[in-house]
């Protein structure tokens, strides 16, 4: 008599161990950095709203090269149109900063319209090189605009920081001044952001458009030969982008509370220093972004003092990176160890081979 046993049935997923040990990690890491403010000093708090924006910022120039194959050196477009409108909100039409940080998203988006109509027609180099000249336009046009300092720039009213959306309640709990209690708040918002944009940008590329997303990538003419619409997923992608950028853009000035047209629209601080955290973390990764900005952020304080240097260091890392890790730290780490935090490629589990180990 033969007794049949049955086979364990086969199924498609995109789960690891390593990504199951990574969720609860992150839970618990989340958990943590929620209640920072807690126990940790300001000069922390504030160091980590600065990496938590880098890496929004990060994470949606990553999203538009990596993944959209659109590499744009104008993104400080969209980080000096989110903040300018939100300072508009403010300023003009009486709205708290907290909520005036959506407008930065929206305008940014609007402005995201334009910008693709015309850079969507050149192709390669000439489509980098367009984005930072309609970048140069914005920071002209947005320097003209006395009603919000012009070229040489203005700072939130006293009265919009003092009574800024929960910075009392924030204040009250923390036994801390209202500039502390905004700090911490900008901070919370941050870190909501960056989770947030992680969660959005991983699910994407689990989706069915994030696989028409990739192929669009990879080779757009045999993309579109099995069905997708690549305009659809290019427009998709920028417009994606710049509104986080604009958000990220306007939380970053909500916390400075004062701005200009060179600081907003710096081709350094908010393009040039996005690129080197992507390119030596990895492009084309989620996990790249996150190792960037980490080893971008001990660069900077360990070098900041050295001037020019820091620059000079900064361009020869990446550099090296790029000849000897042509994919980034991270893909370096990946090919050695096989290793993926962040699974997007779909793989077939169960029966008597399971691929989903790694």
């Amino acid at each position: 008599m033969h007794t049949h046993t049955p086979s364990t049935p086969y199924f498609v997923t995109t789960q690891t161990r390593a990504s199951q040990i990574t969720m609860m990690l992150a839970v618990a890491l989340i958990a943590v950095l929620i209640i920072l403010p807690f126990f940790a000093g300001r000069v922390l708090i504030q160091d980590m709203f600065f990496i938590l924006t880098m890496l929004v910022l990060a994470q949606f120039w990553n999203l538009l090269a990596g993944y959209g194959g659109m590499v744009s050196i104008g993104q400080q477009a969209f980080v000096g149109m989110g903040a300018y409108a939100m300072f508009g909100g403010v300023i003009l039409a009486g709205i708290d900063p907290i909520p005036a940080i959506l407008l930065g998203g929206l305008a940014s988006l609007i402005v995201a319209v334009p910008t693709a109509f015309f850079a969507f027609r050149l192709q390669g180099p000439y489509f980098a090189i367009g984005t930072w000249v309609i970048a140069e336009v914005m920071r002209l046009v947005m320097a003209q605009v006395k009603a919000l300092g012009g070229g040489t720039g203005t700072s939130l009213p006293r009265s919009a920081t003092r009574e800024m959306w929960a910075t009392e309640w924030i204040a009250e709990l923390f036994d801390v001044r209202n500039s502390a209690a905004r700090d911490i708040l900008t901070y919370w918002l941050a870190l909501a952001l960056a989770v947030a944009t992680i969660i959005a940008i991983y699910a994407l590329l689990r989706s069915k458009p994030g696989l028409a997303l990739s192929a669009v990538r990879d080779n757009p003419e045999a993309a579109k030969s099995v069905g997708v619409d690549a305009g659809r997923m290019k427009w998709f992608v920028f417009l994606t982008s710049a509104f986080g950028t604009g958000l990220a853009g306007a939380l970053i000035y909500v916390q400075k509370a004062r701005i200009s047209p060179d600081a907003a629209f710096s081709v350094t601080d908010w393009t040039a220093y996005v690129l080197f955290i992507v390119i030596i973390g990895g492009i084309g990764t989620i996990e790249g972004p996150i190792i960037g900005v980490i080893i971008f952020f001990l660069l900077q304080s360990l070098l900041a003092d050295y001037g020019s240097w820091y620059l000079f260091t900064l361009g020869i890392i990446g550099i090296v990176v790029m000849l000897f890790a042509p994919r980034g730290l991270w893909g370096l780490i990946t090919e050695k160890t096989g290793i993926q935090l962040f699974p997007i490629r779909r793989r077939l589990s169960g029966g008597p081979l399971d691929t989903s180990k790694y």
